[in-house]
């Protein structure tokens, strides 16, 4: 009987060492067992990490490569780089089922046991030995490294009630409550956030790594344990809160850089996967290319703005957050104005501003700003980058009045003219105010004559602001949506005195 031949059923039916035995089972560690693993998947061509983009031509080779090696690993990026799950779908690469023995805490190998009781059950039944079966969901075990964690915590200590109820002396080590470290024997372990971890409990995974055992409370134990270990950690952390100790360093076999998607196509495509868009609400939105690309381009922004602070980084949970904010903006629109479907507006984007304040670490000017303010700021140094994706540079044109293609907009709102874009517009509202507009709707048709209606408006919505941002209009965010102004009267005229306050009066 060739083990690896039998089916899930086959296998699950086998029930006593015995049985193990005759099916031709052989044990085998974890680093084995990836590595044999990762083989048939490079050798298949199969994907080894579905669902991480970006990463097919760096990170993942890495990985791969200290699979292959039998190595512990350390993740090292930036918050929001996938580290965590990279190491969750590791547990993809071990076999469906492992055999242990029934009964056994630390989840003891039939061929191999470590534990007293293994040991004595082995020795006892022998061949009879009962079997049962782990599934490779529940070889994986994860710990976030934070100042409390302890000794006791990880490696494990002395159990007082258990001593007691056993009535056991304190020199046996069936007294011992192992730790998470002991209970994932076999299995992949996780530790999040490394450096966060006090370095006296660093010490204590030392000869863990490096010889497989552990210690506790002076107890002689030498339990070759059996474990894939993967730590992650953010660089800023090796300065900021803490570090990881010099020797626990030498004793992780490679570290593997993250980095954030190298290109807006890339991010759009972990966005667009992560985001938990409802499918009501997805018959409710429609969203367009520009509107998406402009969610990533934020991120993009906030990575590169003085304002935020560079070491921090910025997570790709800004953008899966800004996404789901924006449709649920026109979902809220399409509610209040009962319509059954609506399409994406630039002005829906003031929806992202949360999405955007809890998400970017500020420096010190940043801080001086505000958040609200540097939220605002990057979604319009987004709009401003995208401009000229769409429509030509306006300070080139601006130049050559005759060819101007902007001259009849900026010039309406140089008599006089404003326009204001309220968030919650009815369609027919919204169409109507972009369409008093002199030369608007002529400028997107000339430029994108094959684009849908509600692109169309989408477009022409986005040329004002475009505008804006290349400082040709003046933009005022007011509480419900937003003004477009001439930029000299705006600079010039006095306020309205029925905007001003008693104070302002006084």
């Amino acid at each position: 009987m060739n083990y690896k031949e039998l089916t899930t059923d086959q296998l699950l039916s086998i029930n006593t060492l015995k049985g193990l035995k005759a099916a031709g089972y052989q044990s085998k560690s974890i680093k084995d067992e990836l590595r044999d693993n990762l083989i048939v998947k490079l050798e298949n061509r199969e994907p080894t990490f579905e669902g991480i983009w970006g990463y097919e031509d760096t990170v993942i080779p890495d990985i791969e490569r200290a699979i292959l090696s039998k190595h512990n690993m350390n993740l090292l990026g930036l918050r929001g780089q996938a580290k965590t799950r990279i190491a969750r779908q590791m547990t993809e690469l071990l076999d469906e089922y492992v055999p242990f023995i029934a009964g056994s805490e630390l989840n003891d190998d039939p061929m191999h046991p470590i534990t007293r009781f293994g040991v004595d059950t082995l020795e006892e039944k022998g061949d009879d030995t009962p079997i049962a079966w782990l599934h490779r969901s529940d070889r994986y075990a994860e710990k976030l490294a934070t100042p409390d964690v302890s000794i006791a915590d990880l490696i494990g200590d002395v159990d007082p009630i258990k001593a007691a109820t056993l009535k056991l002396p304190y020199s046996d080590e069936r007294v011992i409550h192992y730790g998470l470290v002991p209970r994932s024997h076999r299995s992949i372990f996780v530790i999040n956030e490394l450096p966060d971890l006090q370095a006296r409990i660093q010490v204590a995974l030392f000869n863990i790594l490096q010889e497989g055992d552990i210690q506790i409370r002076g107890f002689k134990l030498r339990m070759p344990l059996d474990i894939q270990f993967v730590f992650t950690a953010n660089p800023e952390d090796y300065t900021n809160r803490g570090s990881i100790v010099t020797p626990l360093k030498d004793r992780i076999d490679s570290q593997i850089i993250t980095h954030y998607p190298k290109t807006r196509d890339i991010s759009k495509q972990i966005t667009t996967q992560e985001a938990d868009i409802k499918d009501n609400q997805k018959g409710k939105v429609i969203i367009n290319e520009i509107a998406q690309d402009l969610i990533e381009q934020i991120a993009i922004e906030a990575r590169d703005s003085e304002y935020v602070d560079e070491k921090s980084g910025v997570s790709a949970r800004l953008t899966i957050s800004a996404y789901e904010n924006l449709i649920s903006a026109a979902e809220r629109r399409a509610i209040i104005n009962k319509e059954k479907q609506t399409y994406i507006r630039v002005s829906d984007f003031v929806g992202v501003i949360p999405a955007i304040t809890g998400k970017v670490e500020l420096v010190y000017e940043g801080e001086q700003e505000g958040a609200g303010i540097v939220a605002h700021n990057l979604v319009g140094k987004a709009v401003r980058t995208m401009f000229t994706d769409y429509f030509p540079q306006p300070d080139d044109k601006s130049k050559d009045k005759s060819e101007n293609p902007y001259k009849s907009i900026i010039s309406w709102f140089g008599e006089g003219y404003t326009l204001d874009l309220i968030n919650d517009l009815q369609v027919t509202d919204y169409e109507a105010g972009l369409n008093a507009v002199p030369g608007l709707s002529d400028l997107v048709k000339s430029k994108h004559p094959k684009v849908s209606k509600h692109e169309h408006l989408f477009l022409m919505e986005f040329v004002l602001h475009g505008l804006a941002e290349y400082s040709k209009l003046s933009k005022t965010a007011l509480d419900t949506g937003t003004r477009f102004k001439d930029l000299l009267s705006s600079m010039f005229s006095m306020p309205d005195l029925d905007d001003l306050t008693e104070d302002d009066l006084e």
